[in-house]
């Protein structure tokens, strides 16, 4: 914003200041929103043949309009129901009244009380015979506006359309996009729905830990960060897998976990480093039960989604209409999903039989991709090439190799095949679920397989510790159980019709902009020193390094 407008506004900032107004009210009277006022004038306007009016009403919200017609004043003020058209003039708010209109700006607060009547024109408008100045906004409002160019053509200019800037700046993407701030209530109103279907399922709510000592129930690259007073590191959680399967062991059969994941991985699409996840276990369940929920409980999302959308209640919704639009496609979430097994998928499109290492290599490296010495992960990345994109309508892909499932149960008769599965929609990925693995001794020995291998790999993703304490855990008996995680945020991406993750999630992670980059380089080396020289003397020939690190710590301040 130049200075030019903003100097502008603090001027009449300091006018209204002079005038005895606070521009920034400390309380609002009582008020009605604009949707519920509307509502009611034309429940009176229904039993009236002409002449309805609702008398003495409150109204408070921000101005996004304003059209002056000789003294007579329009103004659109919008608040979180939606807008109501107020009319201004001396006879009705007096001169300090017009005064303090002289003040206004559009994305400014006021509230208004006064008759609502329809004008000549047919609008539901609130003459206003109160005026109070609630807050004043400095900054410009990026409104959609129209101008006549030098050639005398009428042009138009959309509100704030580059994809960064809305990210960045969401405070100000909402406030101009009725549609984006509907898009987040439909997630709200996806959120509760899951809540509602799982607790009448008998689950129970919980929260566990955000911080781990050891990063696992996934692999993925942890956020690291450092407990000063412990002199420990901590992980932000991958999963809430292994403390809510404690829960099992405790004696809770059924709870549920909506909150956040980090994962340190890339940004595209479908992936942000910080996400929400529902993940809950059933005890005395399995993968089988575990598919029930999934889909019963996305059905009720998306019935959620339509009775929000039609303001009808949710029962009304039959399954017939949950037919939703997404990448192009026609998904019909009211039959029943599809159930592939990982093999049969694996031989029908890429013609290889899941067992046959030879074979996998040689299919991988058709399509050019990396062959790992684990011939399964192999196959899963052949799978993930050739299977995924053809699976448009909702499907369960089942029984995955164990050897890429440490904490599944193997299925009966077939130790190299477990009880997993994956939902997949549109060739994304939406759900995951294990029959869960509760044998202490082969817990214990997969996960030292499974860091052993990567750390001769080299792996980045791969758990670097084995959780003793979950396997300790599992030596008090867990009963048999069914696991989910789905995520929440491709969830709303389909329900909404939605591109992309960042549509859906309020405040998207973005790249910094800093006002000095030098002086906050230099803050995070410090903060990585700090950590360096607490860890250092816990290392054999540790010290030796500690003190170089000691220097550094030194220069830096």
């Amino acid at each position: 914003m130049s200075d030019e407008y903003r100097l502008a506004r603090e001027a009449k900032r300091d006018a209204l200041i002079k005038l005895g107004v606070n521009p920034y009210e400390v309380r609002t009277p009582e008020r009605e929103l604009a949707g519920a006022l509307k509502a009611a004038f034309e429940a009176v306007e229904a039993k009236v043949a002409e002449g309805a009016k609702l008398e003495g009403r409150a109204l408070a919200g921000r101005v996004l309009a304003n059209r002056r017609m000789g003294k007579a004043v329009f103004l659109d003020v919008y608040d979180g129901s939606g807008r109501m058209q107020v009319y201004l003039n001396a006879k009705g708010i007096g001169e300090q009244g017009m005064a303090i209109y002289d003040n206004i700006d559009l994305g400014d607060f006021i509230w208004v009380k006064g008759d609502i009547q329809r004008t000549r024109t047919g609008e539901v408008t609130l003459f206003a015979t109160e005026l109070r100045f609630l807050t004043k906004a400095l900054s410009v409002p990026p409104l959609p506006r129209e101008f006549t160019d030098e050639s005398g053509n009428k042009q138009s200019i959309d509100a704030l359309t580059d994809p960064e800037l809305r990210h960045r700046k969401r405070y100000l993407d909402l406030m101009v996009h009725a549609d984006v701030r509907k898009r987040f209530e439909q997630r709200s109103v996806i959120v509760a729905a899951i809540r509602r279907y799982l607790e009448a399922q008998g689950f129970l709510e919980v929260e566990t830990p955000m911080m781990h000592p050891i990063p696992g129930g996934a692999r993925a690259r942890p956020f690291i960060t450092h407990h000063n007073t412990l002199h420990m590191n901590l992980y932000l959680r991958i999963a809430p897998e292994l403390y809510l399967k404690r829960l099992l062991v405790g004696g809770f059969e059924r709870v549920f976990e909506i909150n956040r994941n980090f994962r340190n991985e890339g940004i595209d699409h479908t992936h942000n480093p910080e996400f929400t996840m529902m993940e809950l276990y059933e005890a005395y369940g399995d993968y089988h039960s575990m598919m029930r929920i999934t889909e019963g409980m996305i059905r009720e999302s998306a019935r959620a989604v339509r009775a929000f959308e039609r303001c009808v209640d949710v029962s009304s919704v039959p399954d017939s209409e949950l037919v939703f639009e997404w990448h192009g496609q026609q998904l019909d979430l009211g039959k029943p999903f599809a159930r592939r097994s990982y093999s049969e998928l694996l031989r029908e499109y890429a013609g290889v039989d899941l067992h046959d290492a030879a074979a996998i290599k040689a299919k991988a490296g058709q399509l050019g991709l990396e062959t790992p010495d684990d011939h399964y992960m192999t196959a899963d990345a052949v799978l993930e090439a050739t299977v995924q994109s053809k699976l448009v309508q909702p499907t369960f892909l089942i029984d995955y190799p164990t050897a890429i499932c440490p904490l599944t149960k193997a299925k009966p008769g077939d130790p190299r095949i477990c009880e997993r599965f994956e939902l997949f929609i549109c060739g994304v990925e939406f759900a995951n679920a294990f029959s869960e693995l509760n044998e202490p001794v082969e817990q214990l020995k997969r996960f030292t397989e499974q860091v052993e291998a990567g750390l001769k790999t080299q792996d980045l993703e791969a758990p670097k510790e084995v959780d003793l304490d979950y396997v300790e855990a599992l030596e008090a008996g867990m009963p048999p159980a069914g696991g989910l995680g789905v995520g929440i945020d491709r969830l709303v991406m389909m329900l909404t019709n939605t591109e992309s993750i960042r549509e859906v999630i309020l405040f998207p992670h973005m790249r910094r902009e800093h006002a000095d980059a030098t002086a906050a380089a230099k803050q995070r080396a410090k903060i990585a020193a700090e950590t360096l020289a607490d860890e250092l003397p816990n290392l054999p020939g540790g010290k030796d390094l500690a003190s170089l690190v000691e220097q550094l710590r030194d220069k830096l301040a």
